[in-house]
């Protein structure tokens, strides 16, 4: 059984209890996706609430992943994470005892979600930069995969997983689960023994002066702030296709969510083989790949807009997972190497803040654009705009020589 576990979780025993645990709170969190829409339903709430909640959830982000960054590069890494995910742990169980005992409102959902994505707020930034301190950085591209691998596959598994629990023990037992998940995310974090620590080299300086040092790292990297600005227009230009306007044309053009619900498993499988496809993958010159990798990914909209049949909607979006897999992979990887270790948490939150935190800005202008060009119309323009943004990465010289090996020619 060991000559199966791939190498890497063999050879650094930190990174394996680090990823054992964070695994298994992905596949919480695909439950949660699909099982708190039905919680919301399940008091009475209607679609609008439904949105409500899933934007109090988003919303933080924008507020505190900046704050999350500066904290994350003065304190323990992964202290920071395991106080997230004991808050978390703490908000899906007080959201399941709500549900379960027929109490929840949609207030109550969306206040909880709030708590929840401050939590995620500050978890993320500290997460990208403790990678370098329980991995090799020549071995973080495959910790990277590994990790990207397990998302993907949480996107075959979550769903079927969330649906048999509330078939049979409804949206509060679901999030019961994701409790239990984070609880023993946070289990492995209180046992976990980093190589070492990086102070961020500004004690006495004041927050806004931290804040600021860390925008001097993006600002002062040219291949930092291009990648920023491309992973950004991916985030709000194309994933509203697949959130928000590849839901309304399976709906009318693919039998509803059972096409589409095809479409999101193919999109699995393609992340899946995109994610080993980069555990193996040697390249000198890792964003020379990643660019046109992301210029492949943001096809996607333009693919459901293409009015193809299903089958061969299906079997491009799997082309287009295995571009999205690539460039995340390349790029988490690149900042993780090239970025100072002291400052890492502080550029991560730039990139979320950019990319994941504005992505609402794009689910809400999808639907009101699609109105007025139409939906096939949006979902082209949407890839008229993201693949030119992608490949332009190619005309930054950074880009195209930034090594894989920090230092290196």
């Amino acid at each position: 059984m060991k000559s199966l576990l791939p190498r890497l979780l063999r050879d650094e025993p930190q990174f394996a209890r680090l990823f054992a645990g964070q695994s298994l709170s992905v596949l919480g969190d695909r439950v949660t996706f699909v099982a708190m829409p039905f919680a919301v339903l399940s008091v009475g709430g209607s679609a609008s609430d439904v949105g409500l909640v899933t934007a109090a959830a988003l919303a933080p982000l924008l507020l505190f992943t900046l704050a999350g960054g500066v904290w994350a590069d003065r304190l323990p890494r992964h202290r920071i994470m395991l106080v997230s995910d004991l808050v978390r742990c703490a908000v899906q169980a007080t959201a399941a005892a709500l549900l379960i005992t027929g109490a929840a409102r949609v207030p109550h959902l969306a206040l909880l979600m709030g708590l929840f994505g401050t939590a995620e707020a500050f978890f993320t930034p500290a997460a990208t930069g403790l990678l370098p301190l329980v991995v090799p950085r020549e071995r973080l591209r495959e910790a990277n995969a590994l990790q990207g691998f397990v998302q993907s596959s949480g996107l075959l598994v979550g769903p079927a997983v969330a649906a048999l629990l509330v078939a049979l023990l409804g949206p509060g037992g679901a999030l019961a689960f994701d409790a239990a998940t984070f609880a023993v995310g946070a289990l492995s974090l209180a046992g976990l023994r980093p190589r070492r620590e990086e102070a961020s080299g500004t004690g006495g300086s004041t927050f806004l002066a931290e804040l600021r040092a860390g925008w001097a790292e993006v600002r002062t990297r040219a291949w930092v702030w291009s990648g920023l600005a491309a992973a950004a227009v991916y985030h709000v230009v194309v994933l509203p296709a697949v959130f928000v306007l590849g839901p309304v044309l399976a709906e009318s053009e693919w039998g509803g969510a059972a096409g589409w619900s095809l479409v999101v498993a193919a999109f699995g499988i393609g992340s899946v083989v995109g994610n080993i496809c980069a555990y193996r993958l040697k390249s000198q010159r890792p964003m020379a790949v990643a660019a046109p990798a992301l210029a492949v990914a943001s096809c996607q909209a333009a693919i459901i807009g293409s009015g193809g049949s299903l089958a061969l909607v299906a079997a491009l979006e799997a082309v287009t997972g295995v571009g999205v897999a690539l460039f995340f992979v390349l790029w988490e990887t690149a900042l993780q190497t090239h970025v100072p270790g002291a400052a890492l948490s502080r550029v991560s939150s730039f990139d979320s803040l950019l990319s994941a935190g504005l992505m609402p800005l794009g689910l809400a202008v999808a639907g009101p654009v699609s109105a007025s060009l139409g939906v096939h119309s949006t979902l082209w323009a949407m890839t008229a705009v993201a693949v030119p943004t992608a490949l332009a990465l190619l005309c930054v010289p950074a880009v195209r020589r930034l090594p894989a090996v920090a230092g290196a020619a």
